[in-house]
């Protein structure tokens, strides 16, 4: 989807829709705009003559883009003109010096447009040193940079490293200023390894500031997938590595991909939710809520870093030291010590001794390297989502939400393969790099699947729990599963396309909500989210978009053609003056469902009723916060408007099964 470049108009509001019986409740009003909290609202405006300038600039891009939009290297020009417009539709200058960024970032694409079009030399590929570069992301379809620094002298000839490094939270660091950042100057370790010519460093956006969590997390992968097209990084030779808030992305991410990295980095940053925030029982959010929390706490899957090198950095004075305190009692109580350096006297930095110690650190990883088919796997998680180390995958679990573990041997020599499991009832094997299972027996909690030559190679191995006995063979039925598990904010980590309502749902106080609240995800999105949705009407979607896509459906069968064309294959019996949800019955005049399920027309992707991401403004304060809010499926009472907090009052919520009931 190309870049927008209007501007953004209008209030969110309906038309007047007449007044509830409720003399409590007034609906000619609008419900008020929520403040946003990043990037702040204060921004300036462009002088007249400059904005004119610029706006006309991006008006041209609008067919440019659309012109090259398929070619490779479109995305180094679309990320550099996103930015722009983002900064000046969303008023992202903060001081009058950052007006010249507008210009000098145009300058740039038009080089590299020129260049493209050309059809010659694109001298920026070549480019050694700071540059950015983007990609367009599968998600939303938006630009999104990167940053690069290439040793002069790095041997490009053959396989390199490559250290992912994730930077710190910076409120107004946003696309131009994050970009304006990466071509100026070092930032990994704190700059201390500037003149290294050991490896590529990549610096993922994250999607602005969202603490490397949802639409962020993917950000880093889609990254290194751009950056390993384009350059010849070694598959088993990638670290991860960050500070502050960046120290925080590879202890949440390292834990959950710990395959993906020969090596994970955490400086400072934070490792889970409660002690960091310092909550106590007598202040704990729902119990849905701090279920959530097991999304991104580390601690949950502490095991998954006795896979591979882990070290951690603190100053000695820095108050986020908590969180590698934290992870060292955590790995403690697994027998893992880990390697935590400390900066003698040092704040919120690192000193050069340590980046030092770091480099060589590194430098170790990437010589062991990171092996594709280890002898033994360690996994542990409580949730579908995160299911999978090297050749071991886990496909179902006895409880979701609660601890499950598996440790993996592979005996190459026997053709055994060994698992012990908790709280699993279905795995899979998946040989990497072209391995024949063909004749391999499987040995489960001590269960022998013995097998016998098929006489054709086999990929993969699949296996089921039923009670205390495990068979060969796949779980059977809609049943949660890997990338089908909720809770909602799980549709945004991978495509979606939002499905507005064709009319105004029957009750006024649904559609005056559905109104804001469609509008309000839009605009949350937009300003922290770094992208725009991708929206259809109903009548648009075709076959390619049901395969690929999660659908974010909003409004009622009234108003919507695909909630009419779905909702009988739905866990809801929804009529024109009630709806019936998990055994309960609710009035549809003040009251609306929201939830997650498997998609009735294509099963392996999900339909979102009525909401968007369910982390709001007042979650921004901290990163920390920035957790879903809301799990499988939810009711909201309409009576209460939507705020910073929430999007009315939740009245019920809860998580489907395992079987999705």
């Amino acid at each position: 989807m190309l870049v927008a470049m209007a501007m953004l108009t209008g209030m969110w509001s309906s038309p007047v829709l007449g007044q509830q019986d409720d003399p409590g409740v007034i609906i000619e009003e609008p419900i008020p705009e929520i403040p946003r909290r990043i990037p702040p609202p204060d921004g300036l405006e462009l002088p007249h003559e400059l904005r004119e300038s610029v706006l006309r600039r991006l008006r041209d891009y609008e067919d440019r883009l659309w012109e090259i939009e398929l070619q490779p290297r479109a995305a180094d020009i679309g990320a550099l003109v996103k930015a722009v417009a983002f900064a000046v539709e969303n008023g992202e200058f903060w001081e009058e010096k950052q007006f010249a960024l507008a210009g000098r970032f145009l300058d740039l694409a038009d080089d590299r447009y020129e260049a493209l079009v050309a059809g010659g030399e694109l001298p920026w590929t070549n480019q050694r040193g700071l540059l950015v570069r983007g990609y367009r992301s599968r998600i939303d379809d938006s630009y999104q940079p990167f940053g690069l620094e290439i040793p002069e002298d790095l041997d490009l000839s053959g396989p390199v490293p490559l250290l992912v490094w994730l930077h710190g939270r910076g409120d107004k660091i946003t696309d131009l200023h994050f970009i304006q950042r990466c071509m100026e100057r070092s930032q990994a370790l704190g700059g201390h390894v500037a003149e290294q010519q050991d490896a590529i460093i990549l610096h993922p956006f994250g999607r602005h500031c969202v603490g490397w969590k949802h639409a962020g997390e993917i950000d880093v992968f889609e990254a290194i997938e751009r950056v390993s097209e384009e350059y010849p990084v070694d598959p088993a030779k990638i670290a991860l590595a960050g500070f502050s808030m960046g120290g925080a992305g590879p202890w949440h991410i390292g834990a959950h991909y710990r395959d993906r990295f020969c090596a994970v980095h955490a400086g400072a940053g934070f490792a889970e939710t409660a002690r960091y925030n310092r909550l106590t029982p007598d202040i704990y959010p729902p119990e849905w809520e701090q279920t959530l929390w097991k999304v991104y706490d580390t601690p949950n899957y502490v095991r998954n870093f006795l896979n591979g090198p882990v070290l951690a950095y603190s100053g000695e004075n820095d108050k986020q030291k908590q969180a590698a305190d934290l992870m060292e009692e955590a790995l403690a109580d697994v027998g893992h010590d880990l390697r935590h350096l400390v900066g003698p006297g040092m704040g919120h930095k690192y000193d050069e001794a340590s980046a030092g110690e770091i480099w060589s650190w590194l430098n170790e990883a990437w010589e062991a390297g990171n092996p594709d088919d280890p002898a033994e796997v360690v996994l542990q998680t409580p949730t579908l989502r995160y299911a999978k180390h090297h050749w071991l995958r886990l496909a179902g679990l006895g409880k979701h939400w609660e601890n499950a573990e598996a440790v993996g041997r592979w005996d190459r020599e026997a053709k055994r393969i060994t698992v012990d499991t908790q709280n699993v009832t279905a795995l899979d094997i998946v040989a990497p790099g072209g391995i024949d299972l063909d004749g391999y027996s499987l040995v489960i909690d001590g269960n022998e699947l013995a097998s016998t030559a098929t006489g054709f190679p086999i990929g993969g191995l699949a296996a089921t729990r039923d009670g205390g006995t495990w068979s060969w063979g796949e779980r059977k039925g809609v049943r949660k599963r890997p990338g089908i598990q909720g809770p909602i904010d799980d549709a945004f980590l991978d495509r979606f396309i939002v499905v507005p309502p064709e009319s105004d749902p029957t009750e006024p106080l649904l559609a005056r909500w559905v109104d804001f609240e469609r509008r309000h995800f839009a605009k949350r999105w937009k300003e922290l989210l770094r992208g725009e949705l991708i929206e259809e009407e109903a009548y648009s979607l075709d076959a390619r978009d049901i395969e690929e896509s999660h659908l974010v459906l909003w409004g009622d069968p009234v108003s919507n053609p695909m909630i009419a064309e779905v909702v009988d294959r739905l866990p809801i019996e929804w009529g024109r003056d009630e709806f019936v949800f998990r055994g309960k019955t609710w009035s549809t005049e003040n009251h609306v469902p929201v939830f997650i399920f498997p998609n009735p027309v294509n099963p392996d992707r999900y339909v979102v009723i009525n909401s968007g991401l369910t982390f709001r403004e007042a979650h921004d304060r901290t990163n920390s916060l920035q957790n879903p809010k809301l799990p499988d499926w939810a009711v909201i009472d309409l009576r209460r408007l939507p705020d910073a907090e929430a999007p009315g009052e939740i009245v019920d919520a809860g998580f489907f099964d395992e079987s999705w009931e």
